[in-house]
């Protein structure tokens, strides 16, 4: 499965790869990342890549020529791919999106990642160019790279045999719409502070219907409008009951 990635600045992406899911991914020929720098395709004596807005205004903007080029080039090794925009005012990134973009990975169709300095990029590239506008959130940052490897993490940990336990992925928070459960491990108390009693228990059922309770009521606590998006099911309601009724944090 192939991402290329249009940066001016490649050499960022080495805290992706070299550490994590991302570098397990591609040290098991998963995933590849292959990198296209707009200053190869500039066509001046000093490789820029952006100049001055029409109309006037603060910062520059990346031109139209060398992004294409770039794209182009992708293209030939990645015909199939998806052309990606990370920008503010894209889709807001969830895992709901993720999911989305690791199955058209998972179909060989690729990824092609835009990633925008200074004040942007020229608009006629967009228009003839990306297929999808992305961003990680409400905010501003000061390139697409940063962006990009939130997404490409994001991605990766959804690709068939990247993870250790296929059922990692499918646990994290948000990955049923809840936020996760509590999770412990040894030593069994700390600070006179005990492991749930249930979590010892050695009742796989009892264990399981623990933890869809305390991920609910995390959810409810934490994140409401999460819950508000659910149907919950007849069980999952009597939990979240149950949790409520139990807890000392809150009442709905």
């Amino acid at each position: 499965m192939r991402i290329d990635i249009v940066t001016l600045f490649p050499q960022m992406f080495e805290a992706l790869t070299d550490y994590g899911v991302v570098g397990k991914a591609i040290q098991r020929d998963i995933l590849s990342l292959n990198y296209w720098n707009p200053r190869d395709y500039a066509e001046n004596k000093h490789n820029r890549v952006d100049d001055r807005p029409y109309g006037g205004g603060p910062g520059m903007v990346m031109q139209y020529p060398p992004l294409q080029k770039s794209v182009e080039s992708a293209k030939e090794k990645n015909p199939n791919a998806l052309v990606i925009y990370l920008s503010p005012q894209g889709r807001q990134l969830d895992q709901n999106g993720l999911n989305e973009l690791a199955e058209n990975l998972i179909l060989n169709n690729g990824l092609i990642l835009i990633n925008g300095r200074y004040e942007g990029v020229d608009e006629r590239f967009i228009e003839s160019s990306v297929d999808q506008e992305w961003s990680i959130g409400d905010y501003v940052i000061s390139g697409g790279e940063l962006a990009s490897m939130v997404m490409i993490d994001g991605i990766s940990r959804l690709l068939p045999g990247v993870l250790g336990h296929e059922e990692s992925a499918e646990q994290d928070s948000h990955a049923n719409g809840l936020l996760d459960c509590p999770h412990y491990t040894r030593p069994e108390i700390v600070d006179g502070k005990p492991v749930p009693s249930v979590l010892m228990s050695g009742d796989h059922k009892a264990i399981e219907n623990w933890r869809m309770k305390q991920s609910l009521g995390r959810t409810c606590e934490r994140r409401p409008d999460l819950l508000q998006q659910l149907n919950l099911s007849k069980k999952q309601q009597r939990l979240l009951d149950e949790y409520v009724r139990e807890s000392k944090k809150f009442k709905i």
